[in-house]
């Protein structure tokens, strides 16, 4: 039994390994005009194994089990976003999942709009 326990937990633990990667935590950078983004993701992971086996006296029979699982749950937490020397957090809010990271769309626009009026109006005094 304990080859095959062994062999499951390699494979669950391997499978965490893949999902827990820098990629994982850290998007890929995206530009909205300006703006260089890259989302902040939080992750969370769970992993539970078992196994066992037994004999029945009276039947003379024997048997042998084991199992494991793992649960992963990805959740955006905010965003990092710069322009030139400018680097700011862009928190996610309260909601969750891909809302929350729609809800700050607005946002982002807002000072993309913000920075784009103000270099206009530097480039019309000039």
């Amino acid at each position: 039994m304990n080859l095959h326990f062994d062999e499951l937990t390699d494979k669950v633990t391997e499978f965490l390994k893949s999902e827990a990667s820098t990629d994982t935590i850290v998007g890929k950078e995206f530009k909205l005009g300006d703006y260089s983004c890259v989302p902040v993701i939080k992750l969370a992971m769970g992993f539970g194994s078992g196994g066992g086996e037994g004999h029945d006296k009276k039947n003379t029979t024997e048997g042998e089990g084991a199992g494991a699982g793992a649960g992963v749950s990805i959740e955006p937490i905010g965003f990092l976003v710069a322009s030139g020397k400018d680097i700011s957090f862009l928190e996610a809010g309260k909601s969750h999942g891909l809302a929350a990271a729609i809800e700050k769309v607005p946002d982002l626009m807002e000072k993309y709009m913000e920075s784009r009026d103000k270099k206009e109006a530097e480039e019309a005094a000039v």
